[in-house]
């Protein structure tokens, strides 16, 4: 790897030799830590900019009235929309990034995150503790006995980076796994990121469904009952206005193992707060670490939060898997990020303070450059497997 070294890189490194020995994986075996965490900002050659996150700089850091730090980011475009009711100011120039850290700095942070929140603007305070477990078992259900050879099916529902790294870790240990997205709103990563989505879909069947069309919801069902493992990204409202009862299916369905990856939790107000990969980073403890270790305050990495949770989800999905016993996962991004800070700590402080330090000094610099990968498998065409996985 050439350039500073990625905080939290030998942390994901540790994680991956894990996963490798639990699934006896070759291909796992071959992954470097470094690489998963930082493909993306890698391939597309992103900046190191400090207080706005790498690639388009779709989140900032922004101070507050009372010396806090909030993290806002908008890559959705009726995001911009909320930001008068955030800010309590109706003349508000919602794409002035100036104007939008001036109205910041007139607020206290902890008013625009709890406000940010209520209207589902992905934020966070450099100052939060996670308020979830970064891993909660929330139901379970009958077991299933599976032969040793048989092929674990996984459905990946979910979006972004963080699940379809766990749907493609899983798949490089042996899974089938298909990949299910919205006719009307396929993953945004497909045209806006195509060489990170190759890497971490290819192999995958794709099928399209439209999840208001009450036979496709069906049909989805059905796939679901034949599935090992199912990974999803939905808030708990979203999955509800679906028709889709994650505890109802796990506790009905033997051996079913449902990965809940969300922002900040999936049980009480934090289940419907959104949470994105760099301001989850944020939340987890990450720009306040590098602060503290003698640097300046900003994002560190690219996004953290996700591969560190799409790693930790192939983790607990394989466990569970092989337990045989049907449960609900929830994973919470800014919490196995505030974990892992913790772990990399006890493991090297002082190493990992000198990676935070140097990560700081790098501001305006080419972000590093690690070892590349390139699919080795199809990446499916959008919805070329739908009548094969979800024929009624």
């Amino acid at each position: 790897m050439t350039g500073p070294a990625i905080p939290l890189a030998r942390w994901a490194d540790r994680q991956l030799r894990r996963l490798a020995q639990a699934t006896g994986s070759a291909r796992i075996a071959a992954l470097e830590g470094a690489t998963i965490v930082g493909e993306r900002g890698s391939i597309g050659n992103f900046g190191i900019d400090g207080r706005v996150s790498a690639g388009n700089g779709g989140s900032r850091m922004m101070p507050t009235r009372d010396g806090g730090w909030f993290a806002l980011t908008l890559i959705r475009v009726e995001d911009r929309d909320l930001l008068p009711a955030l800010f309590l100011d109706d003349s508000i120039d919602v794409h002035d990034n100036t104007a939008i850290a001036a109205a910041a700095s007139r607020h206290a942070c902890a008013d625009l995150v709890a406000r940010g929140r209520l209207l589902g603007l992905p934020c966070a305070s450099a100052d939060e503790t996670p308020v979830s477990a970064p891993v909660a078992v929330l139901a379970t259900g009958p077991a299933r006995k599976r032969t040793p050879d048989h092929v674990p099916l996984v459905v990946d529902l979910s979006a972004i980076w963080a699940g379809p790294l766990a749907g493609h870790l899983l798949w490089l240990a042996g899974a089938e796994v298909v990949r299910v997205e919205s006719r009307d709103r396929p993953d945004l990563i497909r045209r806006d990121d195509p060489a990170l989505f190759a890497l971490i879909n290819q192999g995958k069947a794709s099928a399209a469904v439209d999840l208001h069309d009450a036979t496709d919801r069906a049909a989805l069902t059905a796939l679901i009952g034949r599935a090992d493992i199912v990974i999803e990204s939905s808030r708990v409202r979203a999955l509800r206005q679906l028709g889709v009862d994650a505890e109802a299916l796990v506790r009905d369905t033997p051996g079913l193992v449902w990965l809940s990856v969300t922002g900040h939790g999936a049980t009480g107000d934090a289940a419907h707060w959104t949470g994105i990969g760099n301001d989850c980073a944020v939340a987890g403890g990450l720009a306040r670490a590098m602060a503290t270790a003698g640097g300046d305050i900003g994002y560190v990495g690219d996004a953290l939060a996700d591969p560190l949770t799409g790693i930790t989800a192939a983790r607990e999905g394989w466990r569970a898997y092989r337990s045989g016993q049907a449960q609900r996962i929830a994973l919470a991004m800014s919490a196995i990020t505030a974990r892992a800070l913790d772990e990399e700590r006890a493991f090297d402080t002082s190493l990992l303070d000198a990676e935070l330090r140097g990560w700081s000094t790098a501001k305006g610099q080419r972000f590093p450059q690690v070892p590349r990968r390139v699919p080795t498998a199809e990446v499916r065409p959008f919805g070329a497997d739908t009548a094969q996985y979800l024929a009624c």
